[in-house]
């Protein structure tokens, strides 16, 4: 599905390009975060494969929140640059979000600005959170009926559980769904995940769902990680895959989706500032 996506973007980049338009991805990142730097290496390299413009913007570990605003008022100033990344997370004497509320809504490639969330809440047209919307499209090119099925969402943080439960409780063909929000603070969580048709993990504890609290035949997504070192650790023990009738994998499952919309974002991005989206 994600290999799909690209293809689409890679597309629509060569027609911004035919007419004079190199759609630019901003990347910012502030400190010496190994995983981070690691993070901002591949999708950069990616960006390039695609055909777009990323400028880099490398603050040290020791920049204020001021540093922080200016870069990202200087590329909100700048016509060229139709997409921004921050990348997270920022060191802990930064405040993100109030980094992210800065960025001109068009331009957040995360989806997460304020504004664009309030869109999404709406059902308006906006940049919508990359981790969402990728299990949306996944769900869909996999042929998983969502409309009138009871989906599970185990998470409720502002990246994953509450994003994803407000899109797939809008009316559209590959959502409509009856969507209930548990977390670790339900003490009987268990008893709505068992239930689920779609479960959907997003609480951030590693191996938190095991068989048995998966309804058999259910479809399960994996999206919570942790990770120790580079090992990732996911929310789904993979002993899940002998009730579940169908599972993301470890590796490879919501996590390239993840990326193939960060692009889908940051090409429309360049699209609406052009007056082609």
């Amino acid at each position: 599905m994600a290999e799909r996506i690209l293809a689409e973007v890679t597309a629509e980049v060569a027609a911004l390009r035919a007419v004079g338009v190199v759609p630019t991805l901003a990347t910012v990142l502030v400190g010496d975060d190994d995983a981070s730097v690691g993070y901002i290496r591949i999708k950069s390299r990616q960006a390039a494969e695609l055909g777009f413009a990323s400028p880099h913007v490398r603050l040290p570990g020791s920049a204020t929140q001021a540093d922080l605003h200016r870069v990202l008022r200087d590329f909100n100033d700048d016509a060229g640059v139709h997409a921004v990344l921050v990348q997270h997370p920022v060191p802990g004497h930064l405040d993100y979000d109030r980094a992210l509320a800065e960025l001109d809504p068009d331009s957040d490639v995360d989806g997460m600005h304020p504004v664009n969330m309030g869109r999404l809440a709406l059902g308006l047209p906006g940049p919508l959170p990359c981790t969402p919307a990728g299990i949306e499209a996944l769900l869909a090119f996999h042929g998983v009926p969502v409309a009138g099925r009871e989906v599970v969402v185990l998470g409720r943080g502002a990246t994953l559980g509450r994003p994803l439960a407000m899109l797939l409780a809008q009316k559209r063909p590959t959502a409509n769904a009856a969507v209930t929000v548990v977390h670790t603070g339900v003490a009987d969580w268990p008893r709505y995940t068992r239930r689920a048709e779609i479960l959907v993990a997003a609480a951030g504890v590693p191996g938190i769902v095991r068989p048995e609290h998966v309804r058999p035949g259910a479809v399960v997504v994996g999206g919570g990680v942790r990770y120790a070192g580079r090992r990732l650790l996911p929310d789904v023990d993979e002993s899940c895959a002998a009730v579940a009738g169908a599972i993301t994998p470890r590796v490879g499952g919501v996590g390239p989706t993840t990326v193939a919309m960060l692009f889908r974002n940051a090409v429309r991005a360049a699209q609406r500032a052009v007056g082609r989206g």
